[in-house]
């Protein structure tokens, strides 16, 4: 434990880099490479090793390495498109980017990783984020940072418009044996450091600073941004009988649609959506991660109704 927190401190103090442009120049690139083909390799054996202590150990190393990289200059643009078993999202607007991803225990429960790049020239602005999670009271209203952070791996970054501008962060998270999670996250940057939490979200005029969702693992869940309609959009979730409603590892889609839509800076929940007005999604979970040699949260088609 003291190793990780070491190498997660070290990832604050690591010193500016001066950039002499913002593209690659061959030899940044000739240095990027090696390292891009070592987190390849990393981070397919932390998600897929059968060994408990091999997958950690290849976490370690990966932080390592990853740290190495990102001090090369100009890597922010260096997408490191081969390492596919973590998530590595860039905002839309090019200001930040995100690296997450998790590692499953052999009781079935999981512990995530990441860090914010900031896309600052002349230096590096690397911010690592601390899983906080089990020590959470009250995980669905309280306001966090990065070294008290709500781990998921995220899949989409949407940037918001508005009198004090923020991004919402969908992801996954992986919970214990019998259920898994998802997560409307929200991240806005106050005086160049991150902060999550956000009380944007409107569930019967009760305000909420993020939304998080827990279902059987043995289910998937749609969760989905809609950018036409400034809708997200997801799987109602309900237990398989009315006397199991304080069983949520039984949960699982009903075949009805909610959503938060943007009203006037704020997400209010609509129940009941009808999808046939709403582009196909793509974003569901695969049940069981770990067994995917690389993880692709994309790649199953939403049912149709």
């Amino acid at each position: 434990m003291k190793k990780i927190q070491w190498l997660l401190a070290f990832m604050l103090i690591v010193p500016s880099i001066s950039l002499a442009q913002h593209f690659l120049t061959p030899d940044e690139l000739n240095r990027l490479r090696p390292y891009q083909d070592s987190l390849t390799q990393l981070s397919h054996t932390l998600i897929n090793n059968e060994n408990e202590l091999e997958r950690k150990n290849a976490n370690y190393a990966f932080i390592r390495t990853l740290v190495k990289a990102l001090q090369t200059p100009n890597s922010f643009s260096f997408g490191f498109d081969s390492v596919k078993s973590i998530s590595i999202q860039t905002s839309p607007d090019d200001k930040f980017r995100i690296f997450s991803w998790f590692l499953m225990n052999d009781d079935g429960s999981y512990r995530f990783y990441g860090a914010i790049q900031m896309n600052i020239p002349g230096k590096l602005a690397l911010y690592p984020l601390e899983d906080y999670s089990p020590l959470l009271k009250n995980p669905q209203d309280s306001m966090l940072d990065n070294r008290k952070w709500y781990g998921a791996e995220y899949y989409k970054i949407i940037p918001v418009a508005s009198s004090s501008p923020y991004y919402i962060l969908l992801g996954w998270k992986g919970n214990t044996i019998k259920s898994t999670k998802k997560v409307i996250e929200v991240l806005r940057f106050q005086n160049n450091k991150p902060l999550f939490g956000m009380p944007v979200f409107e569930e019967h005029l009760k305000p909420h600073k993020r939304i998080i969702f827990e279902y059987s693992r043995q289910a998937s869940m749609l969760l989905h941004y809609v950018p036409e309609q400034k809708l997200i959009v997801f799987d109602h979730l309900a237990p398989p009988d009315d006397k199991l409603k304080d069983k949520p590892d039984l949960y699982g889609p009903d075949l009805t649609y909610d959503g938060y839509k943007l009203i006037n800076g704020k997400w209010q929940l609509k129940d009941n959506l009808d999808m046939r007005n709403v582009p196909t999604p793509q974003d569901i979970d695969q049940p069981d991660p770990k067994k995917q040699a690389i993880i692709d949260r994309n790649s199953v088609p939403v049912r149709k109704q």
